[in-house]
């Protein structure tokens, strides 16, 4: 599998920057709308009176969204030109965030949330897919360094700015921050974004279930599946729970913990682009393998913070951050070569419902192994980490068999 099979989409490199950056921005809104969930948890368990178990609940219902709207769109999203359906996918996502901000009760934030989901969660795999589609597999992993940037900025930026605005007026706040960003990148993205067809010519007249079928057949795309799936799952086993141990158990305070998504953004915004430029140096699965096995240390540690100082938590929750999400560049370099270029939106949405599957999966399984002990402290966390490394351990085998499309 060594054809290089992006499309001949003729752009300039100014152009290719701008496409990534506009991407890149549309990522960032996608993903800060996930993650300022987490970071909002105690003060949305506080506000609507609910568990850690309800909010973990509300965390997964936008993933089972993603994942539930990842399936049916996988039916259509190699028969639309793929600019003019991202476009209309990231404009009904903005609307859906923008009615998150506006929800007065649980059971309405619970809808917003749910549509949001549905809306946002092909935005990765029509991102993937496009990088893949323009973006030539030897200059792939610096093109997903880029992309993966912008889970940096929304930690660095988004995060501790949501964070005080909602601790200064209200949780609603950010939402309206959120999707008033991705309505100013829907008019840009009409400017950059190129038209792109050239998948529609090769897959000639396959119906959709056709092109799935053609998909499930694959044993290299069913291998790639189960990798993300563990990688994700890794990842998500721990993360929706760090404010809430980080406050009870750690002592940290509510004005303190932006700091931990400020350090940890800030030393991701440079390390993606490190370790995206090392991907395309030394190989991707190479770089995996070192990645993913140092992950395990911070998958470790940081649900073992109580009774730390600040200055250790901040060391070990910013290396987290960085080798946690680094894994992700190298990872989705190799995801996003290993599906047919024919159907390679049909195979990146499937992949983004399996990642959007062990997220929710993830939230849920964390919110019922943790429980508050009579102190209102949190117990069982490190089971999370257990779960984890377990599941990163997987991934970095199952990779070794991933074959390619250069």
């Amino acid at each position: 599998m060594d054809a290089d099979k992006t499309w001949d989409i003729n752009i300039s490199t100014g152009r290719e920057w701008a496409l990534l950056l506009i991407l890149a921005g549309i990522q960032f809104t996608h993903i800060l709308d996930f993650m300022i969930m987490m970071p909002l948890g105690p003060q949305l368990t506080q506000a609507f009176a609910i568990s850690d178990a309800k909010f973990g609940l509300l965390v997964s219902a936008y993933t089972f969204a993603a994942g539930a709207s990842g399936l049916f769109a996988s039916l259509y999203i190699d028969r639309f030109e793929r600019r003019r359906l991202l476009l209309v996918l990231y404009f009904l996502f903005a609307v859906a965030t923008l009615a998150c901000g506006l929800a007065p009760t649980y059971e309405t934030l619970m809808g917003a949330r749910v549509a949001a989901g549905l809306f946002g969660g092909i935005l990765s795999a029509m991102i993937q897919t496009i990088v893949a589609d323009v973006v030539p597999f030897a200059r792939r992993g610096k093109a997903m360094g880029v992309i993966m940037t912008s889970f940096s900025v929304s930690t660095v930026m988004g995060v501790p700015l949501g964070l005080f605005v909602a601790a200064n007026s209200s949780w609603h706040t950010p939402f309206f921050g959120i999707a008033g960003i991705s309505f100013v990148l829907v008019v840009a993205a009409v400017y950059v974004i190129p038209t792109l067809q050239g998948h529609l010519h090769a897959r000639g007249e396959t119906g959709p279930l056709q092109g799935i079928a053609q998909v499930l057949r694959d044993p290299n795309h069913l291998i790639a599946f189960c990798f993300s799936f563990c990688m994700i799952f890794a990842g998500f086993s721990i993360i929706p729970y760090i404010t809430i141990y980080m406050q009870t158990n750690a002592g940290l305070s509510p004005s303190e913990i932006p700091l931990i998504y400020l350090a940890g953004g800030a030393a991701t915004l440079f390390s993606a682009q490190i370790i995206g430029k090392l991907s395309d140096k030394i190989g991707k699965l190479k770089m995996l393998q070192i990645i993913a096995t140092i992950a395990i240390i911070p998958m470790a540690l940081i649900t073992q913070t109580e009774g730390m100082g600040k200055i250790a938590i901040l060391i070990i929750t910013t290396c987290f951050f960085v080798f946690v999400s680094g894994r992700m560049i190298p990872g989705m370099a190799m995801v996003s070569a290993a599906g047919n270029p024919k159907n390679r939106g049909t195979f990146m949405t499937l992949n983004s419902s399996m990642q959007s599957a062990a997220m929710g999966l993830a939230a849920l399984v964390g919110g019922h192994l943790i429980e508050r002990n009579a102190e209102g402290l949190i117990e069982n966390y490190w089971l999370c980490s257990v779960i984890a490394i377990v599941f990163n351990v997987i991934a970095v085998l199952i990779a070794r068999q991933i074959k390619v499309y250069r």
